[in-house]
């Protein structure tokens, strides 16, 4: 169970995604978090957010940016109504990527084209990176980080007060 949880609810506008980073980057700090933590967690996030507008389709009128902090790490995910997605061929259900080729798990980032990037550069700042999509039901990317909060950190003092 997470010890902080918070939501920011964006309608799909270029503009959200800066202030997506100011408001998400400003807790995570605000909360104790360090500041590599932080770059990798936003980076992460941009690209998903940035994914909403660039793939979500005409008829996402927005999305939301669910952050869920704990003692060992942090959770972000991006959602957003849209169409979805087919699955990949040999994909399940609901864990298809947007593009089956070129792999971006097996291909280097500089090799990808600049349209194919964005999960490759979401998977090397987190721990961990799913896609759920399906037709009809939207997209969730969902970011896991380990986090190590410093003894000072303000939720590892909240912690502590609870």
């Amino acid at each position: 169970m997470p010890d902080v949880k918070f939501c920011l609810v964006f309608q799909r506008e270029t503009l959200s995604v800066p202030v997506m980073r100011r408001v998400l980057g400003d807790t995570l700090r605000g909360l104790g978090m360090d500041e590599e933590s932080v770059y990798d967690i936003l980076l992460a996030a941009t690209e998903a957010c940035t994914n909403v507008l660039t793939h979500g389709g005409r008829k996402v009128r927005g999305y939301a940016v669910v952050t869920s902090l704990g003692a060992v790490g942090c959770q972000v995910e991006v959602a957003d109504e849209g169409t979805g997605l087919a699955p990949a061929p040999g994909i399940p259900a609901g864990r298809g990527r947007p593009e089956a080729q070129p792999d971006p798990q097996q291909t280097p980032i500089a090799q990808l084209p600049e349209s194919g990037r964005g999960l490759a550069v979401m998977r090397a700042c987190v721990d961990n990176v799913t896609l759920d999509s399906r037709p009809g039901r939207g997209t969730v990317v969902t970011l896991r980080k380990r986090i190590r909060w410093p003894d000072d950190a303000p939720l590892r003092q909240l912690r502590a007060a609870s």
